[in-house]
């Protein structure tokens, strides 16, 4: 467990299951420990009859700014990759209550991708959604490839995934990435207020309904398997380590 992610229940009865990243100093880059965290959030949440929906929520200036870059440098230098992004992705796309998430500021790369899982996404205008995958020599992952063309067309999600152009939080509305904007001020009581109309729907016609809508969530983790395959492979190649030293070192 980490107090990079908040963990809290919210609502009159505590039926919204909030998780929120807490790491602001580092625009809430997401460590391993984070990831095993928010898997096992989700997973008590759904496992809790109390609770009806789950929240994902950033803190001011940023949603996530993506993975830790420490975690892909020891990575691509030989470590161990582990399971938890696995485990994370694998909670996430197969959840049976609705997931509803808020961004104001940036959303890269997983902090992009994971709105894809989310049934309602809320965003500030001038929120960044950004994957730059290929420019760190990587791939598309947590489904994205399957997901985002199946919502957005081909055009829209070669920009996103493969051109790596960023979207505004207007652009994303645009293309069906998100379900709204609001200001900055209007952000969290929108998911909060949405959470609570969910919230007090029956839950199983609800469930049903959401599966029906959504993407067969096997189809999807078999993507999310064969996306990390790719990615795994590109993490260690000499082109992805060439990528992460310029990145690093722009950063010093």
């Amino acid at each position: 467990m980490t107090d990079h992610i908040l963990i809290e229940r919210a609502g009159e009865t505590g039926a919204i299951n909030v998780i929120r990243f807490n790491r602001p100093d580092k625009k809430n880059a997401i460590t391993r420990d984070m990831y095993s965290t928010m898997a096992k959030a989700l997973s008590d949440g759904e496992t809790d009859d109390s609770v009806r929906v789950h929240v994902m929520l950033g803190t001011p200036g940023a949603f996530t700014s993506g993975n830790d870059m420490q975690d892909f440098m020891a990575v691509a230098m030989g470590g161990a990759k582990g399971t938890e992004v696995f485990d994370f992705l694998t909670a996430l796309a197969t959840v049976n209550k609705p997931v509803i998430s808020g961004v104001k500021g940036l959303a890269i790369g997983i902090g992009t991708t994971i709105h894809m899982h989310c049934d309602l996404t809320f965003a500030t205008p001038d929120s960044r959604f950004h994957t730059p995958f290929v420019d760190l020599a990587l791939v598309p992952e947590a489904g994205s490839s399957l997901l985002a063309p199946a919502v957005m067309g081909h055009q829209k999600a070669f920009a996103l995934l493969a051109a790596g152009i960023p979207f505004t939080g207007e652009d994303a509305a645009h293309a069906g990435l998100i379900y709204r904007t609001v200001s900055a001020d209007e952000l969290e009581p929108a998911v909060f207020a949405a959470a609570e109309h969910l919230a007090a729907k029956p839950p199983k016609a609800l469930a049903i309904s959401r599966r029906l809508v959504k993407p067969d969530p096997d189809a999807v983790v078999a993507r999310i398997r064969e996306e990390g395959e790719h990615f795994a492979a590109q993490l260690k190649s000499a082109e992805a380590l060439a990528a992460f030293q310029a990145f690093m070192a722009r950063k010093k």
